[in-house]
């Protein structure tokens, strides 16, 4: 028998950025919550994000996805600022713009075509090519490699600390009330009479609806509620410097300077299952790659590397979807959880709260890869 205490509007599988972002909107529409969170075991994509919040690179081949993350990051701005203003916490969110470094003449004409193509699939990506002297009149007093021929600069991206960001969410969720249960990693769900029943190791729960935003720990669940889960992890390693002035205004592929004046470098992109480690190989092949946009780097100490996997799908691009076995039971994956935040506090969790994911949501269902593979 579950108590009324163990009874929800809505459980969210997941602690992470996504879940705890989804949480948060759903609170703030006026649901009762549940948050099942797995704690530091999971994988967590926070611990080794880049923290970009970026639009440039998203959305080729799916217009949908391109305007969805223009959405977020235009939803951005206030969303921090709410966080700030509810914790106290400042998630170090800058909105200065970004840029995709270019060596040598064929990566940057390469990279003009990629920003032409994805420009003709959306009229939201308006992202601009820069030759070596707007770079530099971007970003006046940084020296640049004498490779560097220019980048792709987009003014809306920008950058954030996404562990301050996890904490700012674990925070607020814990003052708005939600029952968030921490090293509850969930073993069971089922439909039962119109709700949902869920066991994890902090006991059973019973939601109206439930949302499965557990990254790497979803597609279990989601075959138990006839949901998709086509994902796979890939490992990104990142290297870390010491600290120093503040000299890289804006955020770049590959290269930024957080608030506390360390210099992020990476990521890799490896396919090696759960493989955490970090390797000297990779870590000297994006270290090489920096020096040759930045060679003033060259003279500083690294202080850590770090891994984490990302969430993919098979295209890259997120997948969100509700049961037609089981409505009620949704599904949220992807590998850009902090970019995505704000939406998913915005209108994901207002799409949930609703009952129904609505035509724009709809187009992110993973039944495009039946329709790709049938073809």
């Amino acid at each position: 028998m579950i108590r009324p205490a163990d009874q929800f509007d809505v459980a969210v599988v997941g602690g992470g950025i996504v879940g705890s972002s989804i949480a948060l909107g759903l609170m703030e529409r006026g649901q009762r919550v549940l948050l099942l969170d797995e704690g530091d075991l999971a994988h967590r994509a926070a611990r080794a994000n880049f923290g970009l919040v970026w639009l440039q690179s998203k959305g080729d081949g799916m217009p949908a996805y391109m305007r969805w993350t223009r959405r977020s990051t235009d939803l951005w701005p206030a969303f921090a600022d709410q966080l700030r203003q509810m914790t106290g916490v400042d998630v170090e969110y800058r909105r200065k713009g970004g840029v995709y470094y270019c060596l040598g003449e064929a990566d940057f004409d390469a990279r003009r075509r990629k920003v032409a193509s994805m420009r003709a699939q959306a009229d939201v990506f308006d992202t601009e090519m820069l030759d070596r002297t707007g770079l530099e009149r971007l970003m006046p007093g940084v020296r640049f490699g004498r490779e560097v021929v220019g980048a792709s600069y987009c003014h809306r991206d920008g950058d954030c600390n996404p562990l301050r960001l996890l904490q700012a969410l674990h925070t607020v969720l814990l003052r708005l009330g939600v029952d968030h249960r921490i090293g509850a990693p969930v073993e069971r769900v089922e439909a039962v009479a119109g709700a949902f029943r869920i066991q994890s190791q902090s006991g059973f729960f019973e939601s109206g609806k439930v949302v499965i935003a557990a990254g790497h720990g979803s597609p279990a669940l989601a075959e138990q509620l006839g949901l998709p889960s086509p994902i796979r992890s890939e490992r990104g390693q990142i290297l870390v410097t010491e600290r120093v002035r503040p000299f890289l205004p804006l955020p770049g592929s590959g290269i930024r300077q957080t608030a506390d004046g360390t210099i992020l470098i990476g990521s890799s992109s490896e396919n090696v299952g759960f493989d955490d480690r970090t390797t000297v190989a990779v870590g000297a092949g994006m270290a090489a790659r920096a020096l040759r946009v930045l060679p003033s780097l060259a003279g500083l100490r690294l202080n850590r590397t770090w891994s984490g996997f990302r969430v993919l799908t098979p295209d890259k691009h997120p997948v969100y979807a509700e049961s037609s076995r089981y409505p009620g039971a949704f599904i949220a994956l992807c590998h850009s959880g902090v970019t995505l935040a704000a939406a998913h506090a915005g209108d994901f969790a207002e799409a949930v709260a609703r009952g129904s994911l609505g035509a724009f949501l709809d187009q992110f269902h993973a039944e495009r890869f039946d329709v790709r593979s049938a073809a």
